[in-house]
């Protein structure tokens, strides 16, 4: 029995109403609060470490003091991919990651970071803020005693860094990659041996030979990681991650003893830092490709045998969780929105900004 179903069926059982209502009312911790959030990321990894800090920062200064995130890098306390066990231990209070590092738990749990040909970024704030995303977040995470909330944004990642060109779907065949989520399951299933590694040890393991290529993030982050000193080739295009979210995920216990100004506290503040956190890696992403360009990078593109050969991977990835019933609510809810918002952006931003940049180019000469 959890421990909802626990406290409804005591005070029930209950000699009074008031009685049972005194035991159902909520118990918030008093004073000043100091949680403990365990990371995925190195301490100063650029983009993500800055979300972390940002976060941090927005809940000091939203309960003036009150609750104070005592943020740990990826292995001061625990790993980086064991920060969900330790949350939903109570061995922290909460994590700052990606959830799609954990389709291990469950595989819906990709879909609030991203998932192969999905939503962009600004497809992605639609869904989770105005239609049903965030709550659909929630009841997920209640069944590991979670409560999570999208806490940064990358935009769309780049298709990867490669020793050797990738010049047909069979160059993937005994490639040793890293790609998280369900766009490494992808991958797999063109024959690549995919690892999933935490951002800080992605540069050793090309280095030694145990990787022949990776994703990380854009230009700027993977400048910053030095990829560029370790594989030649880099495509700026993917179709895993086309608009990756971050988050910040609490014990749901722990979140709950929080009074509700509290609450409300953690849930603008990572509001706010995922709409930062974007606008940083945009800006941050163009100057950087250039920087790549000037030092030798070759950048390249997938050919369309390439992309297809994704898609068809991609779809038999997704339609293979299809018998899970929140993976089957969540992916339909998530599609209908996606096609929905695209719907409207596609004919408006998409036709809009080729022919700004075809018009200005010409108004120029």
């Amino acid at each position: 029995m959890d421990r909802r179903s626990f406290l409804k069926t005591s005070a029930l059982g209950g000699a009074s109403a008031a009685a049972a209502s005194t035991l159902a009312a909520p118990v918030y911790a008093q004073g000043k609060r100091t949680l403990t959030m365990v990371t995925t990321w190195p301490r100063g990894l650029a983009g993500v470490w800055d979300s972390v800090e940002r976060f941090a920062a927005n809940v000091d200064a939203l309960t003036d003091g009150q609750l104070t995130i005592d943020a740990k890098a990826a292995g001061e306390l625990v790993g980086g991919l064991e920060v969900f066990d330790a949350v939903t231990a109570g061995q922290a209070d909460m994590y700052h990651g990606c959830e799609y590092y954990f389709t291990g738990q469950h595989p819906a749990l990709a879909y609030f970071t991203t998932v192969p040909f999905g939503m962009t970024a600004p497809e992605m704030m639609v869904w989770y803020y105005s239609m049903g995303g965030m709550e659909l977040h929630h009841k997920l995470g209640e069944i590991f005693g979670l409560k999570g909330f999208i806490a940064g944004q990358t935009g769309g990642q780049g298709g990867g860094w490669f020793r050797k060109e990738i010049k047909s779907p069979s160059d993937f065949q005994g490639l040793k990659f890293r790609m998280p989520g369900l766009g490494g399951e992808t991958v797999s299933k063109l024959g690549a041996s995919v690892q999933v590694l935490p951002g800080g040890e992605i540069y050793q393991a090309l280095s030694s030979g145990a990787l022949d290529g990776t994703e990380w993030i854009g230009p700027w982050s993977d400048e910053k990681l030095g990829l560029q000193e370790v594989c030649d080739f880099y495509y700026p295009a993917g179709f895993h991650e086309p608009g990756a979210a971050l988050c910040v995920t609490s014990n749901l216990e722990v979140f709950e003893s929080l009074t509700p100004s509290q609450q409300k506290a953690i849930e603008i503040a990572t509001g706010e830092c995922h709409q930062h956190n974007y606008a940083l890696f945009v800006a941050n992403n163009g100057p950087a490709l250039q920087r790549l360009i000037q030092g030798g990078t070759q950048l390249k593109e997938f050919s369309d045998d390439v992309w297809t050969a994704f898609g068809t991977a991609a779809k038999e990835v997704l339609d293979g969780y299809m018998g899970d019933e929140i993976f089957a609510e969540i992916r339909t809810h998530y599609e209908a929105s996606m096609a929905a918002t695209s719907a409207w952006i596609g004919r408006s931003d998409g036709n809009y900004t080729p022919q700004r940049d075809r018009v200005m180019a010409t108004v120029a000469e």
